[in-house]
């Protein structure tokens, strides 16, 4: 399906339901900063979906035409990307400058405070006694859920209100850089292994880079997708999470083990949803010997340890309250995620079903534990099927979750194919002329 008219007809398909969806979002959400999304996205992805059109003709007209090659496509995707995500950004963050309040999410607002405290007090977390201290209505917004180095996004709103200190544009150049650097090494460096058991790829072992539409494919999954656009629009915190790690796993299957550590390690230092991704690649770079694993040790832990020791120092109890207990549903507020995914649904209906929830989330970790231990994975791209088949559980099962998150699995098995083995041949047998015995 996705090689039918040479990845055209996906493209058409990928664009004209995008502008159903942002349509619809225009017309019923009822979040405004998505509603405005889909009023400027529509029109993006329309116009995209009749560009492919074009090239669709361009193809039958003549099927070598460069306009419907994957050059052009990887162009048209780089539009989409900015009339769908980065242009709804701007609007949406000049607005806000001018003084709309409806033009950004929560997050972003948390975000760009705890910059600000970050500056002030050494810490962007509000202490329980402060917390409490605040009007109940702005209790939730007291808390900060995510790891220290999130705080960094907010720090250009400490200069002023100005619609390019928004938090947002940096999220945005954060994620652009990370995914044009993932690309270009798995353009330019052999991944994967050939066939044959523990047969490293690399210099004359046949390897070859990850290919073209492959990889553009993989690309559309974490940028034109409307839950990776609407979110980098509105909210934006998860995109650069997510862009990290796929430069991590880019890294991985390029063979560079400090690199990937240090771009995960960098991701695990924003937000938790990065740490399992760092345990599946660090469960990768031990098959390939204890120094690897060492290397890429130091970055998927130590980043995060570094970024967690100085906010420690300035005050532990603050950490603990906004990293761990208001997740875990034991702050002073509880969170607002509530989409109706299998986890809250138990959580909302069955007898003690926040425990059930709970007890089928740790199940599932126990069992991809089990899975890394008995079985880990000795390719980028098999570990970037756990981590998206392992995220997508966790998703579901979590008592409070977003439909959001489903931007990272989505994304992790959509670029598994672009950090694929690449595969030889196999070599056929010589058949030689029979050797004529004599008989007697």
């Amino acid at each position: 399906m996705d090689q039918s008219g040479g990845g055209l007809h996906v493209d058409l398909g990928l664009y004209a339901l995008s502008a159903i969806f942002a349509a619809v979002t225009a017309a019923t959400s009822t979040l405004l900063p998505h509603r405005a999304w889909g009023a400027v996205a529509t029109v993006g992805y329309l116009a995209a979906a009749l560009a492919v059109g074009g090239q669709l003709l361009a193809r039958r007209a003549d099927p070598a035409a460069p306009l419907a090659g994957t050059a052009a496509r990887a162009w048209l995707t780089v539009l989409t990307w900015t009339t769908t995500a980065l242009l709804p950004l701007v609007v949406q963050s000049g607005q806000r400058a001018a003084g709309r309040t409806d033009r950004a999410q929560e997050e972003v607002t948390v975000i760009e405070q705890a910059g600000i405290r970050l500056l002030d007090t050494g810490t962007p977390y509000l202490g329980r006694d402060q917390i409490a201290a605040l009007p109940a209505g702005e209790q939730l917004l007291g808390y900060t859920p995510y790891q220290p180095g999130m705080a960094l996004f907010g720090l250009p709103r400490a200069v002023g209100t100005a619609w390019w200190t928004d938090a947002r544009l940096m999220f945005a150049l954060v994620t652009a850089v990370a995914l044009a650097v993932a690309v270009a090494v798995l353009r330019r460096s052999p991944v994967g292994v050939v066939d044959g058991p523990g047969t490293p790829a690399g210099p004359g072992t046949g390897a070859s880079p990850a290919t073209g539409p492959v990889l553009l494919r993989a690309v559309q999954a974490a940028t034109v997708l409307p839950v990776c656009a609407l979110t980098l629009a509105t909210g934006g915190d998860d995109l650069p999470v997510l862009a990290l790690c796929l430069l991590a796993l880019a890294l991985a299957a390029a063979g560079r083990p400090g690199a990937a550590g240090a771009a995960v390690g960098l991701a695990a230092a924003l937000k938790l949803l990065a740490w399992p991704v760092a345990l599946v690649l660090l469960a990768w770079a031990v098959t390939r010997g204890r120094r690897d694993g060492l290397r890429l040790a130091v970055g998927a832990v130590g980043l995060p340890v570094a970024a967690l020791v100085p906010v420690h120092l300035v005050d532990s109890s603050a950490l603990v309250e906004n990293v761990l207990r208001f997740p875990l549903g034991q702050g002073l507020v509880s969170s607002p995620a509530a989409s109706p995914f299998p986890g809250y649904l138990i959580a909302q209906t069955l007898p003690a079903g926040r425990t059930v929830a709970a007890a089928a989330l740790v199940v599932a970790g126990l069992v991809i534990a089990v899975r890394l231990v008995r079985r880990p994975p000795r390719t980028a791209a098999a570990g970037a099927l756990i981590c998206g088949y392992g995220l997508l559980a966790a998703i579901l099962l979590m008592p409070a979750t977003r439909f959001g998150y489903l931007l990272y699995p989505v994304a992790f098995l959509l670029w598994a194919p672009a950090l694929a083995p690449a595969r030889q041949a196999p070599e056929r047998p010589r058949v030689g002329r029979p050797v004529a015995r004599s008989g007697g």
